[in-house]
């Protein structure tokens, strides 16, 4: 399948890199720390979210602020040896010129950097939760990007690998790509899914980007 775009868009952990063993074991102990029932930990969706959205539905507001540097702090600690770069990303990305694409994640800025570097990605445009009021599903993040960009979102399309995120695409009237890295095929809502980066490719031109990809089976 061929689409064409002005920008692309690309969530981070989940699409760029993997870094969910690093998630997954930073917020369990943080939940340790902070008395949260190993059962109320389980019902909370970790990826793709916000981590203030997270903590939000675990503690009262009285702790959130000293609770969400904890969970930064834990994460960016445990960044060296806990990113790795996924399939055909370096391929992708170094065929894009700067000021075509930007990284949309809802990780705050120091640890969304530090595992962008880790990777060895050089990022030209990052929007972080401190840039946006209402993270994804909102389109806000995306719209945003686009803006930056000075790209009108019509002409944008987003990669992304969590249902919130492909939603947040949706809502801000881009297409979507969707990538079967987290998420079984079936519970991603896209104009197309994919393994992974690898199975895409990219043409520019003074007209754009032509992308064409092979769909996940």
């Amino acid at each position: 399948m061929k689409l064409r775009a002005e920008a692309l868009l690309f969530d981070n952990d989940g699409t760029l890199v993997s870094s969910m063993e690093s998630v997954h074991r930073c917020w369990a102990l943080w939940a340790r720390e902070y008395g949260i029932p190993a059962e109320d930990f389980a019902r909370v969706e970790l990826h793709g979210r916000p981590a203030a959205e997270i903590i939000a539905e675990l503690l009262p507001e009285g702790v959130r602020a000293d609770a969400l540097a904890r969970i930064e702090a834990l994460e960016v600690a445990d960044v060296p040896g806990g990113v790795v770069l996924l399939p055909g990303v370096k391929e992708l990305l170094n065929a894009l010129p700067a000021g075509r694409w930007a990284v949309v994640t809802s990780a705050t800025r120091p640890l969304a950097g530090a595992r962008l570097r880790e990777a060895g990605i050089d990022f030209p445009e990052l929007v972080t939760a401190e840039d946006v009021t209402r993270g994804k599903p909102d389109p806000e993040p995306f719209l945003l990007a686009a803006r930056r960009l000075g790209v009108d979102p019509a002409r944008c399309v987003v990669f992304e690998d969590a249902p919130a995120g492909l939603a947040a695409g949706r809502a801000a009237g881009m297409r979507t790509v969707a990538l079967a890295t987290t998420h079984p095929s079936a519970e991603l809502d896209a104009d197309v899914v994919v393994r992974d980066l690898s199975a895409v490719s990219v043409l520019v031109s003074d007209g754009g980007i032509t992308l064409e990809t092979e769909p996940a089976n």
